[in-house]
């Protein structure tokens, strides 16, 4: 059962306008083709998957009212792990103290949620865990 939902995205937003200066095109041939009017960005240095992960962590505990010590699984579906190891859902349960966890990525596309949700809802008819993080 699902029981908390949160999401983070970074403060900086690059608009069409902006890439307008960066490469030949506009805002209304981006707009017509993708629906995209702006993208969030991290910047800074060592910003990676794993510093949006960690904000959306520590908010849905916060939400959820969770001590970190009761996740059981953190599970991190992505296509741009920080690095090739430790996996991303390592750096993450880590830094939001979820010292009883254990943690792996999924790396794919589009498809990754749907792969992870799958493999959550799985995993849990055959393990008794009671807290997930994805």
């Amino acid at each position: 059962m699902i029981t908390g939902v949160q999401g983070y995205v970074p403060e900086y937003r690059l608009t069409n306008k902006e890439l307008e200066k960066m490469v030949e095109t506009n805002d209304e041939w981006i707009t017509s083709r993708t629906g995209i009017k702006e993208r969030r960005i991290l910047k800074g240095e060592n910003q990676g998957t794993s510093v949006m992960g960690i904000e959306a962590a520590k908010g849905l505990l916060e939400k959820t009212n969770t001590d970190p010590k009761d996740i059981e699984v953190v599970i991190c579906a992505t296509v741009t792990p920080d690095m090739p190891f430790p996996a991303t859902a390592n750096i993450i349960a880590d830094k939001i103290g979820a010292k009883n966890s254990f943690s792996f990525d999924i790396l794919r596309l589009a498809q990754g949620f749907c792969m992870l949700y799958n493999l959550a809802h799985n995993l849990s008819s055959l393990v008794p865990i009671r807290k997930y993080l994805w």
